[in-house]
């Protein structure tokens, strides 16, 4: 009897090893569920030299059960999954904007690796920027491999421009930088009336510093409070430019996620010039604060912003019009935010799956906003790192 107990305790044992990184075959013991193979391998970003932490990894089987896992600070990761013929899905974000789709063969109680040439995370995604001063966010998205158009401060007046384009990145500077004989920025309605139906309607932005002024008004920068312009309700986010040029020592990486796919959870931050934008309060139930220093905010996201007034408008690439943004529940009680096939939509939605991302509004974009920037200098450290997450996390 003493040794039937040890061996069902043994059996139970093996069960949990295996299914690390899957989660939802034991929730189903009535279903028929083939052997266990294992699949590795590393994550990388297109110029093949940067390891992409906290991107996940999953796998479907034929009765619509997802087995995942994501990768470490190295971009390396090891998923079980069940034998047989599969296509192994690699995404960062909410798989929108990046992803890679690896046909594989999973073979019993084996471990097959992945080439690194095939676990590249592949653009999806238009991206544009606007140029500024002080900043250069492009020269970091060109060094992880990828492509992003330039457009003007103009082009942001056009709606049917910019839906062109999946992510926007707004340079801190782009204003003054391009305002030479045109209105007053803080009394531009265009470019606030199409950034709103731009993230209403499932488009990204990235701003830092100086760019603030695109999202809760001003001139070139924000100086106030409360100042004219914007489309963020300014009880949503108050910054004022009066930061001292200087490095902000042990900030804390404050959002786990972020942290884990990083590898480090403290960096010092430092601000090259003066006058950068302060938040001096927020909404917390608006924003996610992901970097802090002591409880003031040096770096926001949220995914729940919409304006139900602005136009319904398609945006960004056609590539995305047979996928389908979902919330898949696992069988532990968490959910994943995953792209999957439009076709195999109707089952995981009878697996109790819903459509769109798993927190913020369905439908919307996401805004990342950071106190810090690619500043002139280029000595930006850790902070380039965090940039390079913000990238691929759109």
């Amino acid at each position: 009897m003493k040794q039937n107990y040890l061996l069902i305790v043994l059996s139970a044992l093996m069960l949990l090893v295996n299914c690390k990184g899957d989660e939802s075959v034991i929730d189903e013991p009535g279903q028929n569920i083939p052997q266990n193979g294992k699949v590795e391998g590393q994550v990388f970003a297109k110029n093949g030299t940067k390891p992409v932490g906290g991107a996940l990894i999953f796998t479907i089987d034929k009765d619509n059960r997802v087995y995942h896992t994501y990768s470490d600070n190295d971009g390396k990761f090891t998923l079980t999954t069940p034998e047989g013929n599969t296509t192994l899905h690699i995404q960062t974000g909410n798989g929108k904007n990046f992803r890679t789709e690896i046909p594989v063969t999973v073979k019993k109680n084996e471990t097959i690796t992945v080439a690194a040439s095939d676990t590249k995370l592949n653009q999806v995604a238009k991206m544009a920027y606007v140029k500024g001063s002080y900043d250069e966010i492009e020269t970091i998205i060109t060094g992880l491999g990828y492509t992003v158009t330039e457009i003007s401060y103009q082009d942001l007046k056009n709606l049917n421009k910019i839906s062109e384009y999946d992510i926007l990145f707004l340079n801190c500077g782009s204003r003054s930088y391009t305002q030479t004989g045109t209105p007053s920025p803080s009394n531009d309605s265009d470019v606030y009336n199409n950034l709103s139906a731009f993230v209403t309607n499932g488009g990204s932005i990235y701003s830092s510093d100086w760019a603030s002024a695109y999202l809760v008004g001003g001139n070139s920068n924000t100086t106030d409070c409360n100042a004219p312009g914007g489309f963020i309700n300014d009880n949503l986010l108050c910054l004022k430019s009066i930061g001292s040029a200087g490095t902000y020592t042990n900030c804390s990486v404050s959002n786990t996620s972020l942290a884990t796919a990083l590898g480090f959870n403290t960096l010092d931050i430092t601000y090259d010039i003066g006058a950068w934008e302060k938040i001096q309060n927020y909404d917390s139930t608006f924003w996610d604060v992901l970097v802090q220093k002591d409880n003031e905010p040096l770096m926001i996201r949220s995914g729940h912003y919409t304006n139900p007034n602005a136009p319904q408008i398609p945006v960004g690439t056609s590539l995305n019009n047979n996928y389908i943004t979902i919330c898949h529940q696992t069988s532990n009680g968490n959910s994943i935010t995953m792209t999957i096939s439009q076709n195999a939509w109707s089952a995981h939605q009878a697996h109790g799956d819903t459509s769109g991302p798993c927190t913020g509004n369905s439908n919307s974009g996401n805004i990342y906003y950071t106190t810090f920037h690619n500043h002139a200098s280029g000595n930006i450290g850790k902070a380039g790192l965090i940039l390079e997450y913000v990238i691929l996390n759109l």
